[in-house]
């Protein structure tokens, strides 16, 4: 039977009772004005109509993928703007177009990185849920193309001098990274109920992955945590508190402002580091790819790097393996030695040496 405006004993709002071919119907229409009520009832009847005949994908709306999707334990980070364009369109109707002319909305001039992070990655997980209850078609998307990954380290002699360089309330921050390897975000999200000093141990609980891990505390990171004068809320703060010449004590600095994108809330203390300091073209996140090389120049253990770093594939960790090569100097060594040379009577090995003609230097 068609749909119809009910009331309900002590709802002020009108119901539609009904079916439209098989699909039972039995809502609120949020209003209690029947002339409104009834347009609504109109437009559910039709909207049920139409899926009847072709399916969910002509009707499912992206706010309807999104709210399950989220329900479903989907990440929720970055949805919020895109609900607000995409929010009533139907799945049917989100194509490359739509995502390339949303992104150049949200995130006009963003580096293409911005751009997947913010627009490509939400979109695409929200529409590959909704392919999965076959609400729409499995989504094909063209990405941004990034550049290469940037790795930038520096050596211990100069973290060292950027730590000595570094303001008071920032210098225990720029040992804390280089020690660990965090992110910026998370160093600064750090509030001291995850930090352990008696098991020199602390837990980053929110993370870019959304998966929290755990690292061991280097002693250099321990005295620099030990030797703050707080133990209560975010790690790091704006500023030290200071004892004035008359014994008045400042309040404690307040909690750094943790804002997508990193590096913005430390931007005039760290390029005060980096000039008293000499160095160029060094970043906050910089810290962690210099951190990801000492480590695997130490200990050459791509899962412990892997697992301790948080990343999630080895190809992400395997650049770091790329730039250090100085443990393979040896075998570059050889080349020229006499040893490399095939043995008298050794036809095989004369066979596979290359006739190497040296041009210039």
């Amino acid at each position: 039977m068609p749909l119809t405006l009910k009331r309900r004993h002590g709802s002020p709002n009108w119901y539609l009772r009904g079916s439209v071919r098989g699909i039972l119907v039995d809502e609120s229409t949020g209003t209690g004005d029947r002339k409104a009520a009834e347009e609504i009832r109109a437009v559910r009847e039709a909207e049920l109509l139409k899926r009847s005949v072709h399916g969910d994908s002509a009707t499912r709306t992206f706010a309807e993928a999104a709210l399950s999707y989220m329900e479903a334990g989907g990440e929720r980070a970055h949805l919020s703007p895109i609900l607000k364009a995409l929010g009533t369109k139907p799945l049917a109707s989100i194509g490359q177009a739509e995502i390339d002319a949303l992104a150049k909305k949200l995130k006009p001039g963003a580096a293409p990185s911005t751009v997947n992070r913010h627009v490509y990655t939400p979109v695409s997980a929200v529409l590959h849920h909704a392919a999965r209850k076959r609400w729409c078609d499995k989504p094909v998307l063209a990405r941004p193309k990034e550049p290469k990954g940037r790795i930038r380290w520096v050596t211990h002699q100069e973290a060292n001098r950027l730590i000595e360089a570094a303001a008071p309330h920032l210098k225990p921050l720029v040992i804390f990274l280089f020690s660990t390897g965090a992110r910026l975000s998370e160093a600064l999200y750090l509030d001291w109920r995850n930090v352990d000093l008696s098991r020199a141990h602390v837990e980053f609980i929110d993370t870019k992955n959304g998966e929290a891990r755990g690292v061991p505390l280097h002693p250099r990171a321990l005295a620099a945590l030990a030797n703050l004068p707080h133990r209560e809320g975010a790690v790091f703060r704006r500023a030290l508190p200071r004892t004035s010449a008359r014994g008045i004590t400042r309040p404690l600095g307040e909690a750094y402002e943790v804002r997508e994108g990193g590096g913005g809330q430390i931007k005039t203390a760290w390029a005060g580091m980096l000039r008293r300091a000499g160095i160029e073209d060094f970043t906050p996140h910089d810290c962690r790819h210099t951190w990801a090389t000492w480590h695997y120049r130490a200990n050459r253990d791509l899962t412990a790097l892997m697992e301790l770093g948080g990343w999630k594939s080895a190809a992400m960790v395997m650049r770091y393996a790329h730039v250090n090569t100085s443990h393979l100097a040896g075998s570059i060594g050889a080349v020229w030695e006499d040893s490399a040379e095939p043995k008298s009577g050794d036809e095989t090995g004369r066979d596979e040496m290359p006739n190497l003609k040296v041009v210039g230097s």
